[in-house]
């Protein structure tokens, strides 16, 4: 992304699932509009009740989701966040378990009605650019598809002027990104986790990642961040997160993670791109909000 001053005000929408998917995922990105001027707004819609955390992390913490929450704090502020809203709903687990079917999950959630809340929220922020998980969640997790599909019809809700909320005037933001995994690095993990006594499909910390399954899907790349300086700012966000573990840092693994992860890549869901779309900043093409009729 060129450095530049900007001459109107940037607000950008970032809407996750759980604390740790705003570090782990699109982190770099957040910090680096951040660091260059752009209010940074965060939407999280679970509190990660469903985790997993070392005992000792629990200590002095009325449950897991406190202590998550606690995290996200930490790593809100190293990325330089303008601030953090909480939906509320609960963690829904991974796909098939239980946890799916608690009556306040977000996977059991109307999605219209989740939309709506996140279109809210657009209309009182005001962002140009919003952005989300892609079609999958990344890697098929039900609260990150859900989250993918209540943000993208809360996309279009907040510019519908027949649509009333909260007696908030409609605000039609202008680009919307999905943020999905870069192939060449997942293909690099594919190849090297089997050497390493690895089974890619099921992968990370809490064995919940299937890499073939990402792989698979192919989805188109519309804009390419390098995230360089803003790196170790994503770096020391992750490891606010104790509790998930995050990426590795050491060894081969840690070292591709480092090299094949100096850019984060979206997939563009608003307005349309053709193949040849390859942004290197997500404000190209954006205009301040008079000009751009809302």
């Amino acid at each position: 992304m060129e450095e530049r001053i900007p001459t109107y005000e940037r607000r950008l929408l970032a809407v996750v699932a759980h604390p740790d998917d705003e570090s782990f995922g699109m982190g770099g990105t957040l910090a680096l509009y951040a660091r260059n001027g752009c209010q940074v707004h965060l939407i999280v819609a679970t509190q990660g009740e469903v985790g997993e955390a070392p005992p000792h992390l629990l200590e002095g913490h009325k449950d897991l989701a406190a202590l998550r929450v606690e995290e996200l704090r930490c790593a809100a502020s190293i990325l330089g966040l303008a601030g953090v809203e909480f939906l509320g709903y609960r963690d829904s687990g991974m796909a098939g378990s239980a946890d799916n079917q608690h009556p306040n999950s977000l996977a059991a959630a109307d999605i219209e009605a989740v939309a709506v809340r996140v279109a809210g929220i657009m209309r009182r922020v005001r962002p140009q650019v919003v952005l989300t998980f892609d079609p999958i969640g990344g890697y098929g997790h039900p609260d990150h598809v859900a989250v993918h599909q209540a943000t993208t019809r809360a996309f279009h809700l907040a510019g519908d002027r027949g649509c009333e909320i909260e007696g908030l005037p409609p605000y039609h933001p202008q680009k919307l990104y999905y943020h999905t995994f870069p192939r060449g690095f997942v293909k690099a993990l594919l190849r090297l986790a089997p050497l390493l006594g690895m089974d890619p499909s099921r992968f990370g910390r809490n064995r919940d990642i299937d890499l073939r399954r990402i792989f698979d899907v192919d989805f188109p790349i519309h804009a390419r961040i390098h995230i360089g300086p803003a790196a170790q700012a994503k770096a020391r966000a992750s490891a606010c997160h104790a509790s998930q573990a995050g990426p590795p840092s050491g060894g081969l693994i840690g070292l591709i993670f480092r090299i094949l992860g100096a850019h984060e890549e979206f997939m563009r869901g608003f307005p349309p791109a053709h193949d040849g779309v390859r942004e290197t900043d997500l404000y190209q093409g954006v205009l301040p909000d008079g000009e751009a009729g809302s």
